[in-house]
């Protein structure tokens, strides 16, 4: 049984836009995750459903897909626009009359679902025994709770929703954070001109870069953090959702060449401010200011840490700081994975290589631009891409960089190209060795790992990333890569489950339909690998078996015929 929280509130303030997302939300998401689990929505009332389905792994994996879809959806809209759903599963004999289903199982998920969080799932005890087993399904044990008119009390969990699902059950997420983690906020832009947002956004990044350098501290992703950019957030409701006991939150002013940062920690423990300074200086000055935000955070959470260790969290400079205004300018269209985007981000990474030949991230930036031409179809010259983009990535790796993600990319650009696997992997683990606090890193170990590795550990670097990164808005191609992972294992069910929850939060990914045909084919479900497929062509129009081996380049050639063989069995021509 599910609903939606806050319904009748939102009817009153706007009923006509209710209405029309309700009707968005359930045959966008709740249709669409019933079916694949191989569900069926029995009654519809008013904001709630009643879905059934064979199997207590089938209705879990679809109550989750759904909360990670809601929550997708629910990021960039007002408060008030939101849906927040209750989910409550029971295992239990019902009556059939007709296309409904009535009786005591129906009766205790209602009141489950009454007892769930908003954007949670409460499950009954029956339920919880079948998920013994399931790596990627936490709860949290609620007790026996007396509900209405059920004579017996029943014992209930609070199933683990989101970026937490994967961490060990607790009754307190806050005392699950470890002693020494942090997450860094979005600095607020406070210049006149709402354009620098792009500066302040780099300060961010650079500065969590730097505290994940410290292999004592555990550090949030910065693509986690950014969900909160401009929100009005409550610190320590931050810290219990990213499983973090401190949050550094600040500003950036920008006028000219005068540059203000200003910068507070806060131990979301007790709510207490452990220190709060402004940091005054020009532009030149810029990475001095940085540095000394890192390590007064440092000397707080960890004073035993030594100097040599901030030293060595100091990346090499760039020369010229127009090149790096160039470079920051440049992030935000790279990770925008849009052609025209892609172009702007690449002419601006050539000009900060102009300005400074000797800044490796740009290089190695402008060489996962070209691998991105070439394997989303953006480039009517893919040889001169491929070439251009070896070329670069070798002389990132040929440099003298310790820059964690100019070294990972570089590396990442040469498999995916399927040039020189073995200093691929040299460098991705290169990469990891210098900085394992990086999901951006851990991520691509991981993909590394599937095309040219070892899948077990290719499923521990995605692991890590998830750990890292528990909000990424990119959490899609984590969860594509492990779904990958687990069916080039045999793991099929694991694989559909996670590609879905990837498709969910992200429709217009290649890789995750390969994973949904390849997966369900060798299931022998051919009606989803079918349509899977016809989602597959509308992104890759004209693909066929043997252009998916020139775009997916495997080392090991039985993981290539693997993934053929059902892409065949689909109907993919050859």
């Amino acid at each position: 049984m599910a609903d939606v929280v806050g319904y009748s509130r939102q009817m009153e303030h706007d009923e006509a836009g209710t209405v029309r997302r309700l009707q968005s939300m359930r045959q966008e998401v709740v249709e669409p995750q019933t079916l694949r689990s191989r569900g069926r929505i029995v009654d519809t009332a008013g904001d709630g459903w009643l879905a059934e389905f064979s199997s207590v792994t089938d209705a879990v994996r679809s109550s989750l897909a759904i909360q990670d879809a809601m929550q997708a959806r629910n990021a960039d809209l007002p408060r008030d626009d939101r849906f927040e759903i209750r989910i409550g599963i029971n295992l239990g004999e019902v009556v059939c009359e007709g296309n409904s289903i009535f009786g005591t199982g129906v009766n205790v998920a209602a009141r489950l679902e009454a007892l769930a969080e908003p954007g949670g799932i409460c499950i009954s005890g029956a339920v919880h025994d079948q998920l013994q087993g399931l790596p990627d399904v936490a709860c949290d044990d609620l007790g026996e709770q007396k509900v209405k008119n059920i004579a017996r009390p029943v014992h209930c969990y609070a199933i683990r929703v989101g970026p937490h699902r994967r961490m060990q059950a607790t009754s307190d997420p806050q005392r699950a954070a470890p002693s020494a983690s942090i997450a860094v906020l979005p600095f607020a832009n406070l210049s006149n001109d709402p354009d620098q947002d792009y500066f302040a956004d780099g300060m961010v990044e650079d500065i969590t870069t730097a505290l994940s350098r410290f292999r004592q501290l555990f550090v949030i992703a910065r693509n986690s953090t950014f969900v909160y950019k401009g929100r009005s957030v409550d610190v320590r409701e931050v810290a219990r959702e990213l499983g973090v006991r401190y949050v550094l939150e600040g500003s950036v002013r920008r006028a000219g060449e005068r540059v203000r940062l200003t910068a507070q920690l806060i131990d979301a423990s007790t709510g207490g401010h452990l220190w709060a300074e402004r940091f005054d200086g020009d532009l030149a000055d810029i990475f001095d200011l940085q540095d000394r935000i890192t390590e007064k955070v440092v000397g707080a959470i960890e004073p035993q840490m030594r100097r040599a260790e901030i030293e060595r969290a100091r990346r090499k400079r760039p020369e010229s700081l127009q090149a790096y205004d160039h470079f920051l300018r440049a992030l935000p269209h790279v990770y925008a994975m849009r052609a025209e985007d892609n172009a702007r981000a690449l002419d601006l990474f050539r000009e900060t290589m102009e300005l400074d030949p000797h800044f490796m991230p740009a290089a190695a930036y402008a060489a996962w631009c070209h691998e991105q031409r070439v394997g989303r179809g953006w480039t009517a010259t893919p040889h001169e891409d491929v070439d251009e983009a070896t070329r670069l990535a070798h002389r990132v790796l040929k440099s003298d960089t310790e820059d964690e993600n100019a070294i990972a990319i570089a590396g990442f650009s040469l498999l995916r190209l399927g040039r020189d696997y073995d200093m691929a992997i040299f460098a991705l683990r290169r990469a990891t060795e210098l900085n394992p606090n990086n999901a951006f890193v851990a991520m691509n170990a991981g993909w590394g790992q599937v095309f040219a590795g070892d899948l077990d550990r290719a499923l521990e670097d995605f692991e890590r990333a998830r750990d890292l990164s528990p909000s990424d808005p990119t959490a899609f191609y984590v969860l594509t890569g492990l779904g990958m992972a687990h069916a080039l294992q045999g793991r099929l069910e694991e694989a559909v489950a996670l590609a879905s929850t990837s498709a969910a939060l992200y429709g217009d990914w290649d890789a995750t339909y390969s994973v949904l045909v390849f997966a369900n084919a060798q299931l022998g479900r051919l009606d989803e690998a079918r349509a899977a497929l016809a989602r597959l062509l509308q992104l890759l129009p004209g693909l066929t078996v043997s252009a998916y081996g020139e775009l997916a380049r495997f080392r090991d050639p039985a993981r290539l015929a693997m993934v053929q063989r059902g892409l065949r069995l689909a109907g993919l021509p050859e």
